[in-house]
């Protein structure tokens, strides 16, 4: 028996290097780092315009250099002639990596029980081998906020890169504690509230969300005193808020509550980003006169009052922008991330503008978070967070043809993939 088990890992160890470098048909099946050369493409830099005809030459996970003629020594090299090159896209809200399948509880993560638990790390939660990981990554998308979702205070948010085998390699340098504004609107079309009812709701819950924020200052000047406390994790958390060392993500939509988001949050001398912000663009000028950045969205989605036109979700980002509010893009989804970049067309098609659009799923998000030195744009000594398209990736008929996560190249593979190839040309090889 022991040289049995002697032979069976010796078999196990010679097959490492074959692993390590697996293939399916020609393609590799994980990602594997290296120093890679882009060769001859057109390159979208987001922030120094379009260079065409340029390479860039990715190594120890960074952009290494940007230019002609670079040397390909040691370099894979990839033909990108006729090809694009755009910084990875980042969706600024989702639920990827902590819900698998939405409609099965034990797959959902998102939620914690209790309406104030800041102090929920979402970055515990991940999943990295979440199939939908892989769905969103051979779309463009690179990189993710996922948030925490349920009560007045939910938990904390955090960027994640869509590669890595654990949560803590995926961080991708932003954590936001999030704050669901207490609403005065109805909470859908379902909503059989009186009006009465609905006023006495919100001033209830007003009332609560400054008392818990009265509780964290407390908690905070005690703290500075170096008063001995007891273990209070939520005020913890929510004191970082205060002292600047988080900021606080307010998901807000309906007009009315955000013209109260602006009042609660002005004085409290906090950083403070706007979510959601479904009928911004009924107040776009008080959002911008306040300087309050925005994460919008989805954009694909039904107006929020039946006598809007059609399209006021898909011209709210560009209403937003053109008021000079700082706004980015999310898709708000967890197994539809991958249709980001058609958010940001529709907003682009409906007043945002193809560039601002851009803008506004890389280097505009990146800004929001504080990581825009690492992400966002195609610049020398930023991560390689990349995508080689054949064309715009906001149009369906692009192909995204290579993708690199913090200097990985990433396989074209996912679920959905492998269920097309398996069932493209079917052999049952069935007599029959």
């Amino acid at each position: 028996m022991k040289n049995l088990n002697k032979t069976f890992f010796a078999f196990l160890f010679a097959l490492l290097p074959l692993l390590a470098t697996a293939q399916i048909d020609g393609e590799f099946i994980k990602p594997r780092t290296g120093t890679f050369l882009l060769q001859n493409a057109t390159v979208v830099t987001v922030t120094n315009g379009t260079l065409q005809n340029t390479s860039v030459l990715i190594k120890d996970g960074m952009i290494s250099a940007i230019g002609q003629n670079l040397s390909a020594d040691g370099a894979e090299v990839f033909d990108c002639t006729g090809l694009y090159v755009y910084p990875g896209m980042i969706d600024g809200g989702t639920n990827l990596g902590s819900v698998e399948v939405s409609s099965v509880a034990e797959t959902v993560d998102s939620r914690e029980i209790g309406n104030v638990t800041p102090n929920m790390q979402i970055l515990t939660t991940i999943n990295p081998n979440s199939e939908a990981i892989p769905v969103t990554r051979v779309s463009g998308v690179t990189t993710v906020l996922t948030k925490p979702e349920g009560g007045l205070f939910p938990g904390t948010a955090a960027l994640i890169n869509l590669n890595g085998y654990t949560p803590d390699q995926m961080f991708a340098g932003f954590k936001g504690v999030v704050m669901n504004f207490p609403t005065s609107a109805r909470r859908g079309r379902f909503d059989r509230r009186s009006e009465e009812d609905i006023k006495k709701d919100a001033e209830k819950a007003m009332k609560e969300a400054d008392e818990i924020w009265n509780n964290a200052k407390s908690f905070l000047t005690l703290k500075e005193k170096g008063a001995t406390l007891q273990y209070f994790p939520e005020m913890e958390q929510l004191s970082k808020v205060i002292a600047n060392e988080l900021p606080l993500l307010v998901e807000v939509n309906a007009a009315s509550d955000i013209q109260n988001a602006i009042k609660w949050v002005k004085d409290k001398d906090i950083e403070v980003i706007f979510t959601g912000v479904d009928e911004g663009w009924r107040v776009a000028d008080e959002i911008a006169a306040a300087g309050i950045p925005v994460v919008t969205g989805p954009v694909q989605d039904l107006p929020t009052r039946d006598s809007d036109r059609y399209d006021a979700a898909y011209t709210n980002p560009g209403k937003l922008m053109k008021a000079g509010v700082k706004v980015a893009i999310r898709t708000d989804e967890t197994e539809n991330v991958r249709n980001l970049p058609f958010h940001a067309a529709y907003a682009a098609a409906y007043g945002m503008g193809k560039e601002e659009a851009l803008k506004a799923v890389t280097i505009v998000p990146a800004e929001i978070f504080g990581v825009a030195d690492k992400y966002g744009s195609v610049e020398e000594g930023k991560m390689a967070n990349l995508i080689v398209s054949t064309g715009d990736p906001f149009e369906t008929k692009s192909q995204i043809m290579h993708v690199f996560i913090e200097g990985y190249r990433i396989p074209l593979s996912n679920r959905h993939i492998r269920l097309y190839q398996e069932f493209l040309e079917r052999d049952p090889g069935l007599n029959k």
